[in-house]
Formats: structure tokens, sequence, C-alpha cells
């Protein structure tokens, strides 16, 4: 018997739905990753840490093409990202870079464009073994770029002062 081949795939949810979506996959038995992190928001008589998407619209199937078409299924699932009139497939070690990233609780924002510079992986520190690109901002603070192409977004963390950076 042939094995079937997962990739990463993209998917685009409706409005404010991205954790609807993580639940309807997971009823389905869809390996999904939906990359969240926690901020502080502010109401008129309280704050309080909430955990958000963070790339806000989409979520990450680990699917067959079936499993894909069956998540498109979801009431909460739009459409699969296309890249050249096909699914786009995310290669694995950019989720991967970006669930390691994560793991460690940094604080993060995201861009809309990946700015140029040099592929780096970190060898040490919290951030050991994360590859991405490392930019410089005005403030001459040293920051690391991950990012996920196929739709233009990247995550940006800031070095710690005493990171090394190698190129590969």
């Amino acid at each position: 018997m042939t094995e079937v081949r997962k990739n990463w795939f993209a998917l685009y949810t409706k409005p404010r739905a991205e954790f609807k979506a993580e639940e309807q996959l997971k009823a389905e038995d869809i390996e999904n990753y939906l990359p969240t992190y926690k901020t502080i928001r502010q109401w008129s008589d309280r704050k309080k840490k909430i955990t958000v998407p963070l790339l806000p619209g989409y979520i990450f199937v680990h699917a067959t093409e079936k499993e894909r078409l069956t998540a498109l299924e979801q009431m909460s699932i739009v459409r699969t990202i296309i890249f050249e009139g096909k699914p786009a497939v995310i290669p694995d070690w950019q989720i991967e870079n970006l669930q390691r990233l994560l793991d460690r609780d940094p604080e993060v924002s995201v861009i809309d464009r990946i700015m140029t510079g040099t592929r780096v992986k970190i060898t040490s520190g919290s951030f050991c073994d994360v590859e991405g690109i490392v930019v410089l901002e005005a403030n001459n603070e040293r920051n690391l770029v991950v990012s996920i192409d196929m739709l233009n977004r990247s995550v940006i963390v800031k070095l710690p002062a005493n990171s090394v950076v190698k190129k590969v």
C-alpha cells in the first residue's frame, strides 16, 4: 500500500473564527496548528491577559488532499490559500520554526512582508535552533524574523544581546 503524503496548508477562516476552526478541525481529527500569543487587552473597567491568533484569519493543517477537502467543508473555513493555481504547500521547516519560536513565549509582532537580510540560525540561548532572517531596526536593536513565505507574513522577536547568530 502506498503511503499518502501529508503537507502543511494554510486555510483562510471567517473573521474572528480561528478558534472555532481549530475546534471543528479537531472534531474531524485533522491535524492543525493555530499560532497564538498572549497579550494584555484594556477594557474600560479592567485589563485582562488573553490569547489571540498570531496571524488573524489563518489556520494551518497538516493534511492529505482528502483531509484538506474535508477541512474546507467546515463552517468556519473559507478557502485554501492558493499559489500559482494550486493549494499552497507550506514547507515543514517554516511551520517548525514558528512552533519553536512561539514555544518560548516571546514578545512578538507581525509584519506583512518579509524584510530582506541574512538567513541565520540561532546557536545559543532560549532561541537555539530557530532559523530566520536578522534585521536591524532604526534603534539598532537586533530582531529575528521567522516567515511563512506563502502568506507574506513574518513574525519578529527581539534577540537577546548575548545570542550567537551564525549563517546557515
